[in-house]
């Protein structure tokens, strides 16, 4: 008996001009607010998954961070408490941290915003964030 492989989803057509020109609108929105650590992200899917890049740099910076209603500023207080809130999402943490300082928020207040979630995610994930928060600190401070 000879077994059947099943047919692979059809693909996103990412390559579309369309969502090319999503992609990039994405990627300088993401440059603005994460600099170089978004783009290495984005970056470093495309060996494993180029449309999960995609959709981070078109859906995520493109379409959601890029409209009105809230500031640069607020949009990251607002990361920072739900992957602080999430747990385990130290890496992504880390860049939005960078993120934060990037937009112009001070280290005072990424940990006051850590510390309040600390009331809500509990501390160990509050710790963690703040951790976090230290480690981008002194690499920022090295590298000045």
């Amino acid at each position: 008996m000879t077994r059947m492989t099943p047919p692979m989803p059809a693909q996103h057509d990412i390559a579309s001009a369309e969502n090319i020109a999503r992609r990039r609108h994405g990627q300088n929105v993401l440059s603005q607010i994460d600099g170089h650590q978004g783009e290495a992200v984005v970056d470093s899917l495309a060996d494993i998954s180029p449309a999960l890049g995609h959709h981070v740099a078109a859906f995520a910076f493109g379409d959601i961070y890029d409209r009105p209603g809230l500031d640069p500023r607020s949009r990251q207080l607002v990361t920072l408490g739900a992957l602080t809130a999430l747990g385990g999402c130290e890496p992504q943490l880390r860049v939005h941290i960078g993120a934060a300082l990037n937009v112009g928020i001070s280290r005072d207040e990424i940990v006051e915003a850590l510390l309040h979630a600390a009331v809500y995610a509990g501390f160990p994930r509050a710790l963690n964030a703040t951790f976090t928060a230290r480690d981008v600190f002194s690499d920022r401070d090295s590298a000045d």
